[in-house]
């Protein structure tokens, strides 16, 4: 085993989960191509005490037992899940992409159902149990990264490693910045948005949750948002890929939504529930290693110089009011590359063409 992936291995479970002897660990994995990595994850689990569970999900598989479903299928998943959370103390979840457009056959009605069903325990396992998720970089990862699979697996698994413990640092006076914020502006090519984030939390994320990571988040109040904003990266979600996704809102709801596909797939999702309409995350992407996007969120988000701006459910530790069986991240890149854009708090600059300007920020900018 390679130097990077066994140091993602330390990175997963002495610091990311940080797991505590007889803690229950439950590994959900979408693919057995590396039982090596799978091993030494359970492996270092057994070292620090705890008792790793495995559990092998076929995303194919998967998404075709939610198509042929039946509404009576729904309560015994929420039944699992709940077991779930009510059992174990820590998730591992790892992805495997074999297909964007997976999923995109299932019945809509089966879907929000589903979302429905499953809302109190993802609620649970989200913020009240230690988890963590990462892509196992697959062959349709290096495609869209348009990269030599071999190439690719290597940078995948040292973006997941960086020194988060380094970032954690770093971040801390954004962090402090932001806390102490009330207005929000960003300006970008076809955006203009603003909106308030007064008296709301702000959560650094530096490996604990996802892999990679690399961003700092908060929320609006939920009424707040006013303006247009433009997406500049795929918008992939529920077996669609969006492109151009454009926004407008008027006192936080979403009023417009138009793309570069089929504005009325896009309305539908936004259509979900109530909450689909509002803002539930407000966040900026600093990971260094991370530059352009490949339709993975959970890379795509982390991009240096980016923005996330979430419709949907917000997060308990940010919490805005605004719940919804989605949670949609869509990023907008802002370096030079992509057409730059300022971000400003309450009136000041702080970032400009994905740069940070002031002196006490300039570390997240990561230049040597």
């Amino acid at each position: 085993m390679n130097d990077a992936k066994q140091k993602l291995i330390n990175l997963i479970v002495d610091y990311s989960i940080d797991v505590q002897k007889n803690e229950k660990v439950l590994i959900t994995t979408q693919t057995l191509k590396d039982r090596g990595f799978l091993a030494k994850l359970m492996d270092a689990i057994v070292r620090r005490g705890g008792i790793p569970v495995l559990e092998v999900k076929d995303p194919i598989l998967g998404n075709y037992l939610n198509k042929i479903s039946s509404e009576e299928r729904i309560p015994l998943m929420q039944k699992l899940s709940e077991f779930e959370v009510d059992t174990f103390d820590s998730f591992i979840s790892i992805r495997y992409n074999v297909n964007d457009y997976e999923g995109k056959d299932i019945p809509k009605d089966i879907q929000k159902k589903l979302g429905a069903a499953l809302l109190k325990s993802s609620d649970i396992r989200v913020n009240k149990r230690k988890w963590v998720l990462l892509n196992y970089p697959s062959e349709l990862d290096a495609y869209k990264a348009k990269m030599p699979i071999e190439d690719f697996q290597q940078f995948a698994f040292d973006v997941m490693a960086v020194d988060y413990r380094k970032m954690s640092k770093l971040v801390e006076p954004l962090k402090k910045l932001m806390d102490k914020t009330d207005k929000v502006r960003i300006v970008s090519p076809g955006t203009d948005l603003t909106f308030s984030i007064k008296g709301m939390k702000s959560i650094p994320c530096t490996g604990e949750c996802n892999i990679p990571d690399g961003e700092l988040y908060s929320a609006p109040i939920k009424t707040s948002v006013n303006g247009k904003i433009t997406y500049n990266t795929p918008c992939p979600y529920q077996g669609n890929i969006f492109h151009d996704v454009c926004l407008e809102f008027v006192n936080g709801k979403i009023i417009s939504a138009t793309c570069k596909e089929n504005d009325e797939a896009l309305n539908a999702i936004f259509d979900t529930d109530d909450g689909a309409r509002y803002i539930g995350e407000f966040s900026l992407g600093f990971n260094p290693m991370i530059l352009h996007p490949m339709g993975d969120i959970l890379f795509d988000e982390k991009i240096l110089g980016s923005l996330h701006f979430t419709p949907g459910r917000a997060y308990k530790d940010c919490y805005n009011g605004n719940d919804s069986a989605i949670h949609w991240d869509m990023v907008l890149i802002q370096r030079d590359e992509y057409g730059g854009g300022e971000i400003y708090f309450d009136d000041k600059l702080i970032r400009k063409n994905g740069k940070f300007v002031l002196e006490e920020l300039k570390p997240l900018n990561f230049e040597q």
